[in-house]
């Protein structure tokens, strides 16, 4: 049996080394990002490549702390702490839900 959290955590390994590549690697093409209130704010990889490697290009201290996580079928919702984004010295609070299926992320859910 496969791991089902193992995209979600590649993804975070990826995410705190700013690895662009590595971290599209664990999305799947059509996968879409939303707030918390269902609000779509990237559509498909191409936007989510775009918004990342900006982010990361911004943000040299860029880091993600996973304070918990649970599996729930194909989901894994991670509850995180968000530091060094676009140079902020404030740490973010955020729940993310990841939808896995076929291996790769294709909705995430950001509550915060």
């Amino acid at each position: 049996m496969t791991d089902i959290s193992l995209p979600a955590q590649k993804q975070l390994e990826a995410y705190n080394n700013r690895d662009i590549i590595a971290f599209m690697e664990c999305y799947s093409e059509a996968c879409f990002v939303e707030d918390g209130t269902g609000n779509v704010l990237m559509e498909n990889k191409e936007a989510m490549r775009k918004r990342y490697e900006l982010l990361f290009e911004e943000s040299p201290d860029l880091h993600c702390r996973l304070v918990s996580r649970i599996v729930l079928e194909n989901y894994v919702l991670d509850e995180e702490r968000v530091t060094g984004s676009r140079g902020s010295t404030e740490e973010r609070h955020v729940v993310a839900v990841y939808k896995i299926e076929n291996g790769l992320i294709t909705h995430v859910r950001f509550l915060n």
